[in-house]
């Protein structure tokens, strides 16, 4: 989760957002410039790198799970610490291997049930198409200086495509009319993008072309693309990724070509409760005991039901039935038992299903088997 702060500003781009405004960093005792990870991309060349992964087999496919974190101001969507799932391939420069991640990264999402999700892409071109398209569009930025946002004045002088990124309305009302990069492939990059729209077809994949669409990455190269959403306001991407042909190098390594994506775990979730009505299950059983004595057995008999494996709660403090009931019902339970002095002196206690409103009596006597057997047959 840590590590050197030169890392992303060699790999991300000093000039980016994440680098310049949104990395926690600090300094350790020898003076080293420190910084908690805001992605996972350049991490993984590292250790790539550090371990010659690339000794062997000439393509590696790559993966990792974990949390990332960025100063940002918290909002729906966006999270200071937030958690990735991130997808790589390295060693191939071919198409088929940008079609493939994409493919797999939609498939994924059907398999959660998102179908409503829209696959963005673009290219970015290589170094020798991207020279004279940053040239033409700082050109046409200069035109509307006046109208760019503080940041986008800075951008412009120093990394002009960022000005795609920006959400201020002004800029993006300028960057409507701008010049795109897919007017200024080479014929290389034009082919590898024309192939990659052939192989998404061909699998079925709708997509949608979208030329303004940069990320915020400068390790870019080629084939980006991105996965939105209209559920979540201006934090629209739930996933996304692209090609780095340049950067294994860059760090350090061989002259490797690569691909990758992120997904967002938050994000999902988000979308998870908001479109398929994801709610936290809530626990099989809730005690509700009346009087020391039911307090004290109802504890055992917690801990006893889940080493069998039921999620079972109780309200700790002493309380009566009705205020019971209502911590059950904000649980969630399916469930209650309740056992005050007349069920002990009977040994049978009354368990009431919060759902159907209906309940039964229930022996006290090997409570836990009883319990068991009554949810298997259900």
């Amino acid at each position: 989760m840590i590590e050197k702060a030169e890392l992303f500003a060699r790999g991300i781009g000093q000039d980016t957002d994440i680098v310049s405004k949104e990395m926690y960093t600090l300094t350790d005792r020898k003076g080293t410039q420190l910084a908690m990870r805001p992605e996972a991309t350049a991490s993984i060349l590292r250790a790539y790198i550090e371990n010659k992964l690339f000794d062997g087999s000439p393509v590696r496919k790559l993966f990792t799970i974990g949390p990332m974190f960025r100063y940002e101001r918290p909002q729906k969507g966006r999270r200071r610490q937030f958690h990735q799932i991130d997808v790589e391939i390295i060693g191939d420069p071919g198409p088929r291997s940008d079609s493939e991640l994409m493919f797999m990264i939609m498939h994924f999402f059907s398999c959660l049930g998102l179908d409503e999700l829209v696959l963005n892409v673009n290219s970015l071109g290589c170094i020798e198409c991207r020279g004279p398209f940053r040239a033409k569009l700082k050109g046409y930025l200069q035109k509307y200086a006046e109208q760019l946002c503080p940041d986008c004045r800075t951008r412009m002088e120093t990394n002009p495509l960022r000005v795609f990124d920006c959400k201020v309305e002004r800029c993006i009302q300028v960057m409507k009319d701008a010049p795109t990069m897919l007017d200024f492939l080479c014929g290389g990059c034009r082919d590898h993008f024309d192939a990659v729209m052939i192989y998404l077809r061909e699998l079925g994949i709708d997509f949608v072309v979208n030329s303004h669409l940069m990320r915020g990455l400068d390790y870019y190269t080629r084939t980006t693309f991105e996965v939105q959403t209209r559920e979540l306001g201006a934090q629209n991407a739930v996933a996304g990724g692209g090609r780095y042909d340049l950067l294994m190098k860059e760090l350090g390594g061989p002259d490797s070509p690569a691909i990758g994506f992120a997904i967002g775990e938050e994000r999902i979730v988000e979308l998870l409760e908001e479109q398929a009505g994801l709610e936290a299950d809530g626990p099989d059983i809730f005690l509700a005991p009346l009087g020391r004595e039911a307090e004290e057995k109802a504890f055992i008999w917690l801990q006893q039901l889940r080493k069998a494996g039921l999620r079972c709660e109780m309200d700790y403090r002493p309380a009566g039935l009705k205020a019971q009931m209502k911590h059950g019902d904000r649980l969630r339970a399916k469930k209650v038992l309740i056992v005050g002095e007349d069920e002990l002196a009977k040994a049978t206690g009354i368990l009431r299903d919060m759902f159907t409103k209906s309940q039964m009596e229930i022996s006290l006597e090997n409570l836990v088997n009883e319990i068991i057997r009554l949810k298997e047959e259900r």
